[in-house]
Parts: structure tokens; sequence; C-alpha cells
């Protein structure tokens, strides 16, 4: 997934938040999977077929971001057994034109806790795909339609844990040098405002990264929404519409 990118990189900012951080983070312990794709995480809510919008600026160009929660799904290898997991297409437009189209795979932990099991990403230029930098998968391209230069990850990250609490630290990408981030639970119970509408007992996390051209951010998760702002020096993005599937 995403972080905003500059040439400066706060790095006081980080040391701080990393110092402060109790440590949620429980990638030494193995996690178990019996269940990956059902989504019982508050902030990570998953629902096939459902569409979010977000909007915003970046470095001065206007930013939309589609996120689609895909009914399909993709098997991994872990630890020599198979994780179904769940896929989200981000599909971003700057300026009207199109940038990123990202596949990014999820599945959730017996313990409630979300895992992020890789992406592939394609970079668009003139309206064609230019590289896949960024591209990441656990076990390495394993599909006709991977990129050959994804990198391979032999465990997934911690995307949320089940329930942060103020001054946990954990890594939603742990993959240097292709991707890397560090999360710091700042507050659990916000309330905030955004185009899609108002929201009570908002995380609210603090990313940084170890990769020098990735800038600090600030995101804010609902719960049963998920993220619905984040903002960066460079870039500013919020929730403006939701749409689910009628049953």
């Amino acid at each position: 997934m995403r972080m905003s990118r500059t040439s400066l990189l706060p790095l006081m900012a980080l040391s701080l938040g990393l110092l402060a951080g109790a440590g949620a983070d429980t990638s030494s312990v193995a996690p178990s999977f019996s269940a990956p794709t059902q989504f019982t995480n508050p902030f990570t809510p998953f629902q096939p077929g459902a569409v979010k919008v977000y909007a915003g600026r970046s470095e001065g160009a206007a930013l939309v971001i589609v996120d689609l929660f895909l009914a399909e799904t993709r098997s991994f290898t872990l630890g020599g057994a198979t994780v179904e997991c769940a896929g989200l297409q981000e599909t971003e437009f700057e300026d009207g034109v199109i940038t990123e189209i990202s596949r990014n795979w999820f599945a959730q932990a017996d313990d409630g806790a979300v895992y992020y099991f890789g992406e592939s990403v394609d970079h668009y230029v003139g309206g064609v795909v230019a590289d896949h930098e960024g591209s990441w998968l656990v076990g390495g391209p394993t599909l006709a339609s991977d990129a050959e230069e994804t990198a391979t990850a032999s465990k997934p990250s911690l995307w949320m844990p089940v329930a942060p609490s103020v001054g946990d630290s954990w890594h939603p990408e742990d993959l240097p040098p292709i991707a890397q981030e560090n999360a710091l639970a700042l507050a659990t119970d916000t309330t905030i405002k955004v185009r899609a509408g108002k929201f009570l007992g908002v995380l609210v996390v603090q990313e940084t990264s170890d990769l020098e051209d990735v800038e600090v951010e600030r995101k804010w998760y609902a719960p049963q929404v998920g993220l619905v702002k984040s903002h960066s020096q460079q870039e500013k993005l919020q929730l403006v519409s939701t749409m689910l599937v009628q049953h």
C-alpha cells in the first residue's frame, strides 16, 4: 500500500515515535489462519464488492483514489500451510490521469489481527505501465501475471492489531528496501469529520519509515469503516464516499 513520499524524511519524528511505542508487533509469534477471509477487525472491515472513494491533493495535484474490495481471493503458502487472502484493488488518479493500480492481499489471523501478504503494483506513465516498483509478495512471484521483479517476503507483515492501545507500535510493511513502515498508535477514541461524514472512536496512527524518501504520515481509522483520512506534508486525503453491497 502507498505511503506519501518526499525527498525529506523527518528522522527526529521517527526516532521519538519508536521510542514511545510499547510494541504491539507480534511478528515473533507465528499467526494461525483458520478463517482468513472472515474479517472482524473493526479497523479493517472487508466486504467483497464494496467501493471506497478518497479525494485530496498530492504535491499540488488533484488526487483521487478508488478502493475496490475484490470478490476473488489468492492463496499463499506460509509455514507449509495454505492461507487464502482477500484482495483490495487500489487505483490512483492525479489530475484525472491514472498513475497507479495495485492489488493488495490481506488475511485475518485467529486472534483478530490482520496481516498483509503483499501487493502487485503497476505504475502508469502516459496511460501505459512503466514499472512495478514496490511490488512484493509472500513467496515471491508465483503466477504468470506477477512481475518478475516482484520482491520475495518470507512472511506477512502485521497490518492492523486487533485492539491497538496508545503507544503500541507495529510494521504494516517490513521488507526494506522495497517497502517499510513503522506504525505508532497515538490515540484510540478521537472524533473526526470528513466529507463522508462524522466518525467516533477513531484510531489515530502515525506512520514513518526507515526509507529515505518516505515522509511522516498520520492516518485516522474509524470502527467498521477503516481509513477515513490521511495527512502528510505533501499529501492530504479523505474519504468521500463508501458504497456497500446490498444484500
